[in-house]
């Protein structure tokens, strides 16, 4: 809830309207992860809310941690039993989590793992803020940026992915900078329209992949619904509209979208767009038969 809710939703109960920001600065300055460690609260008031509420972070399964780089993988699982994939990275301008927005995903990328197994749900906001809770929690550090690039396509769960845009970047909780937060997208071209009517400072990020629509479509089913032009109009939008410049993530598998030609294209393509290019080699899959692009070819 938000805070404005959460007062509305104090004022039903018949409580004072300053417990909503007592309850608001637990959640989401200190983190809680139940009633019972709201301790400047009524007993009788965390007994009701206990009953009536749920206030959970989601259960940490797995933890992974690269010995090159520190880099850690959280695996959380969900009450429902639903596991979910966040990534916390170190950098030296401050620490970034990577969530995911849905369990699962039907987008059905040919180069991607994450959606092997489709879309079992979409998240709540809740659910996505609670990957950064918990990582904060567990880690004792501060989140200072967040990309939406884990499993699931946020603008495919764009109600909850908004809401929670806001929960987290309002000043009376982790307060995170609009500006330290990216969203990645296949390309749902109505909705990346609607996030850039948002007014919202976020950067938006589009998972390219391909210069060019024939070569998009083999490796991206969601191309076959919209065309790269009128995507590619929508970013053009969105830079109007937010004046942030618009990321072009390409995963680079070799033979595939890597040749000499395919630079040219994608130059060719985007080169009068406000924007810059991130280059991915992409990542293994084991059902799948790409391979990484070598490092010469990037």
């Amino acid at each position: 809830m938000s805070l404005d809710e959460l007062q509305t939703e104090m004022e039903l109960l018949g409580e004072k309207k300053f417990r909503a920001g007592q309850i608001y600065q637990w959640l989401h300055q200190k983190l809680a992860g139940s009633f019972d460690e709201m301790t400047n609260l009524p007993a009788s008031l965390r007994a009701r809310l206990d009953e009536e509420y749920v206030c959970a972070l989601p259960e940490p399964v797995r933890h992974l941690k690269s010995a090159v780089d520190g880099t850690e993988k959280y695996l959380f699982r969900l009450p429902d039993g639903n596991v979910i994939e966040s990534v916390l990275m170190r950098y030296h301008h401050g620490n970034s989590v990577c969530i995911s927005t849905q369990a699962g995903c039907r987008m059905g990328c040919r180069f991607c793992a994450s959606t092997l197994g489709g879309l079992a749900r979409n998240l709540s906001p809740s659910e996505m803020l609670g990957q950064v809770y918990q990582i904060q929690k567990i880690t004792g550090e501060r989140v200072s940026h967040l990309v939406a690039m884990g499993t699931g396509e946020p603008l495919d769960n764009y109600d909850n992915f908004l809401k929670f845009i806001r929960l987290l970047t309002n000043e009376k909780g982790l307060n995170i900078s609009q500006r330290n937060v990216t969203a990645s997208t296949c390309g749902i071209v109505e909705n990346i329209r609607r996030l850039a009517d948002e007014k919202l400072q976020i950067t938006l990020a589009l998972s390219l992949h391909a210069p060019t629509q024939e070569k998009r479509q083999k490796l991206m089913p969601v191309a076959h619904r919209y065309e790269l032009n009128e995507v590619l109009d929508a970013c053009r939008y969105y830079f109007k509209k937010t004046g942030r410049r618009v990321t072009f993530e390409y995963s680079l598998a070799e033979g595939v979208n890597d040749s000499d030609a395919d630079a040219d294209l994608l130059a060719a393509l985007i080169g009068g767009l406000e924007g810059h290019v991130n280059l991915i080699p992409i990542n293994p899959v084991t059902e799948r038969s790409y391979v990484q692009s070598r490092a010469k070819r990037v």
